[in-house]
């Protein structure tokens, strides 16, 4: 399920009663966002709820399911949602189905309080894990054959654990970032803090995402790497202006953003100049030099690299604008 892949993933997710409805967002848009920024089919996925009934999430909204959760010989991730009271739905018949569920599923994931109904299944037992912060001391003293951990999320073998909605959203992220690369999650990401259209939203390179930035000096690298993508400037220059040397804003990148800065800043030049591949007319050349290349034929080698397509399949495939 992590490995690289541009191939379709179908999941499932199990929501129980009580769930808060930005927990069931975090899992579920940034998986449609990632099928609308590539323009393909990259996920898919089926709602269930224990009795079939829709599900009433914490704020009084329904959700409608695709029916009842049920055992079958199913392979496809198991994702199971909870916030609240989920004690109400650990019956014995779900945790059993869970159980035989296990069976096949290639991997299940317990999001928030999940992850309580996977160890009351005894699906967690010799994993590390992690949960909610304010449930872990209760968690740990409940299940001490369980490894807790302080982590956001936690991707352990054929399990995976998050601690709340903001920790799911980065799950995704991760996701993406393991499936289809860094451009493609760090685009998804960037997605989640729009708070209004810009005038020209074409001319302008969206704010960093959900990525919380605890190093200033990295944050003021990106900054200033969003405001240069027509003229890219070396990682010299970039370290000079914020006051450290090359090696050690490389060394602070990689810490903070688990890339070297080349290739963040890679990757917002194409994303930037593949939203116009898309969303225009303009000739690629004129693309190209908008995104800080060369030439019309270096652009369009990296976009290839970056993409495995070239941006003329693109603009076909995403909706036969005039190529340039």
């Amino acid at each position: 399920m992590l490995e690289r892949t541009d191939e379709r993933l179908e999941i499932d997710l199990l929501v129980l009663p009580e769930t808060n409805l930005i927990l069931v967002a975090s899992v579920i848009e940034p998986l449609r966002a990632a099928n609308r920024i590539s323009g393909q089919a990259l996920y898919d996925w089926r709602v269930f709820s224990p009795d079939g009934a829709p599900i009433e999430t914490k704020g009084g909204i329904p959700i409608p399911v695709a029916g009842a959760f049920r055992v079958e010989r199913e392979t496809r991730p198991l994702f199971i949602l909870s916030s609240y009271n989920w004690q109400r739905s650990a019956t014995a018949q779900l945790r059993m189905q869970l159980s035989q569920a296990a069976r096949h599923r290639s991997l299940m994931a317990g999001i928030e309080s999940g992850s309580w109904l996977l160890a009351e299944s005894s699906l967690l037992d010799g994993h590390r894990v992690t949960v909610h912060w304010e449930d872990r001391t209760e968690f740990e003293t409940t299940y001490p054959q369980i490894a807790v951990g302080g982590d956001r999320f936690v991707i352990d073998g054929k399990r995976i654990t998050t601690g709340g909605s903001l920790p799911t959203l980065d799950l995704m992220l991760e996701i993406i970032r393991r499936r289809q690369g860094y451009s493609l999650a760090l685009e998804v990401s960037r997605l989640f803090i729009y708070e209004q259209e810009p005038v020209d939203r074409l001319l302008q390179v969206a704010p960093l995402g959900t990525m919380r930035i605890k190093d200033e000096r990295v944050a003021e690298a990106i900054r200033l790497m969003e405001a240069s993508v027509e003229a890219p400037l070396t990682l010299a220059r970039l370290a000079r202006k914020i006051g450290v040397s090359a090696r050690h804003l490389q060394d602070l990148f990689q810490a903070t953003m688990g890339v070297a800065p080349h290739a963040h800043y890679m990757a917002l030049r194409l994303n930037a100049a593949r939203r116009r591949v898309i969303e225009t007319r303009e000739a690629f050349a004129d693309i190209a030099a908008f995104a800080g290349f060369n030439s019309a034929a270096a652009f369009s080698r990296s976009y290839r690299a970056h993409y495995r397509e070239s941006p003329t399949e693109t603009r076909r495939r995403t909706g036969g604008q005039r190529a340039g």
